[in-house]
Formats: structure tokens, C-alpha cells, sequence
């Protein structure tokens, strides 16, 4: 079973990589806000280290106090706010690099997303 991360846990992941540059495996990923997943790269280099999925997964919520929105790169990062209580939690296997991933259902579409996790925009903000 995935374990489930607390904001801590996440924030402290997040903090092992991104101390240097990103390696040549996760270069190219440019997702400082939600992105959708490049096909061209190799998702194997990215390990399953936990989940923000609470059980509560059907709460559509976000959270914008300074007027972001869900694509701003400087929106923060919440865990019991959608999208991220939709997210699993991956580090690149090589650098540590802390990304989020989830799987947007649109009416049409399945859309899998990517962010970067910035230590500093994680919250534990819960209404």
C-alpha cells in the first residue's frame, strides 16, 4: 500500500532533491506549474515515494489566497485541495527531484499532469 505524506513528509522529500541542478533524465521537465506529462519522457525514471490521495478525492476545492489559479507556477501547494488530493507523489530516481502527478478525466480526454514540488509553496491549509 502507498503510504499516505503528510504536508511535512512532503515538504521534506521535496527538499532532498533540487539542491542542484536537475540530471540529464529529468532535464526537460519544465513544470513549475501543472503540465501535462511530455510523451517523450521516460516515466520509468520517476519512483513512487507516496500519496495525497486521503480518501477525500471527490472534494473539487482549490486553494488561491493571492489570486492564483490552478496553472500559475507560484500557486501553492495544498494537499487537501484539489488537484493534489488527487496526487501521487514521485522522486526522479537519479537527482531526487520531487514531482506530483494526477490524472485529469476530462469529458473528452485523460490528460495525465505533472508538477514540480517547490518546498516553499507547500501548505497545510485545510479549509
Amino acid at each position: 500500500m502507498t503510504q499516505l505524506l503528510t504536508a511535512e513528509e512532503l515538504r521534506s522529500l521535496a527538499t532532498k532533491g533540487g539542491k542542484n541542478q536537475k540530471c540529464p533524465n529529468c532535464a526537460d521537465l519544465s513544470c513549475a506549474g501543472w503540465e501535462t506529462m511530455p510523451s517523450s519522457f521516460n516515466q520509468d525514471d520517476l519512483e513512487l515515494m507516496g500519496t495525497l490521495k486521503s480518501g477525500n478525492e471527490e472534494l473539487w476545492d482549490e486553494y488561491h489566497p493571492k489570486g492564483t489559479q490552478i496553472w500559475s507556477a507560484d500557486a501553492p501547494i495544498a494537499p487537501h485541495f484539489h488537484p493534489y488530493n488527487k496526487c501521487d507523489v514521485y522522486a526522479c530516481k537519479t537527482c531526487a527531484t520531487a514531482y506530483l502527478r494526477y490524472t485529469e478525466f476530462g469529458g473528452y480526454y485523460v490528460d495525465q499532469r505533472i508538477r514540480e514540488v517547490s518546498p516553499s509553496l507547500i501548505t497545510d491549509q485545510t479549509n
